[in-house]
């Protein structure tokens, strides 16, 4: 019978030999101080499919972005005070998600910017978002759960339906009744979106007139009648027909591509069943 000496492997092992080692790092024994923890990522439809940006563009006839899963880290962003008070959180934090960093976030298209905030909140606090919700009836407040999963990807093609020509420079070129003119419009960025919401908080600050319509139209329109001077296009908006406007702005709200925020409501007090938009309030991603 073998002693405990020789079946432990210490026979002839004298006071100084030799401890044994632990096994050599290889890929089954990982160390766990250099364990590396890897964030998921997630593939993003995009509305755009990638065509409506320049070639240099970096998402140029890309249909999906790639985000990572928002992490505490990036919920750091998202309650920042400072950058909450500049208008920075948001943007800061999608910048951060975005896996390709060639990408910037203002130049993204207003339908891309919207998928990938839907998306991001989908993957950090999930699909189900709960909000108060004002009746477009009765205008009571309702609380309503929203689920992100539904906002899809619009696709819309039908350009002649609407009498409406798009160009090979990813423009579009709507024809106004009322005028009787051709007017060129483009798609707008979030910096162009951002350079609106800065414009009605400067005069809302200065207590004038808003002038929010006129200032939107003032980015979209490219021509007028093929004229793309500015003091052109800016005569033409000062003296526009409140239903020409009314009707481009429709048609720009139709074409560009986006996701779809409506979804289903009925109100619990007056019945009124309807479709209301998802609303990026102050819950959205910060929810309670």
């Amino acid at each position: 019978m073998r002693n405990n000496q020789d079946r432990l492997g210490a026979t002839n092992r004298g006071q100084d030999a030799p401890i044994p080692q632990a096994h050599e790092q290889n890929e089954n024994f990982p160390n766990p101080q250099t364990l590396q923890f890897v964030t998921p990522t997630e593939i993003i439809d995009l509305p755009s499919k990638g065509v409506y940006y320049p070639e240099e563009h970096p998402l140029h006839k890309k249909d999906t972005v790639e985000i990572r899963h928002m992490t505490a880290k990036d919920e750091d962003i998202l309650t920042s005070r400072t950058l909450l008070q500049k208008g920075l959180a948001i943007d800061r934090f999608l910048q951060n998600i975005v896996v390709d960093r060639s990408i910037r976030i203002d130049e993204l298209l207003i339908g891309d910017k919207n998928a990938i905030i839907v998306a991001s909140r989908v993957t950090g606090y999930g699909a189900a978002y709960q909000v108060q919700v004002p009746c477009p009836s009765c205008n009571s407040s309702t609380e309503y759960v929203f689920d992100l999963n539904e906002c899809n990807v619009t696709e819309f093609d039908n350009y002649a339906e609407l009498g409406v020509r798009k160009t090979d420079n990813n423009t579009f070129v709507v024809y106004l009744e009322k005028s009787k003119v051709d007017v060129e419009v483009k798609l707008l960025t979030s910096k162009e979106e951002k350079k609106l919401i800065t414009l009605m908080e400067s005069r809302r600050k200065k207590k004038l007139p808003e002038t929010n319509l006129t200032n939107q139209l003032r980015l979209m329109i490219v021509s007028v009648n093929g004229n793309s001077d500015h003091q052109y296009i800016e005569s033409f908006i000062q003296h526009m027909p409140a239903l020409d406007s009314k009707n481009l702005r429709s048609t720009y709200q139709q074409i560009i591509p986006n996701i779809d925020l409506t979804q289903d409501f009925v109100c619990p007090d007056c019945g009124h069943e309807g479709g209301v938009d998802v609303p990026f309030g102050a819950t959205f991603f910060w929810p309670k």
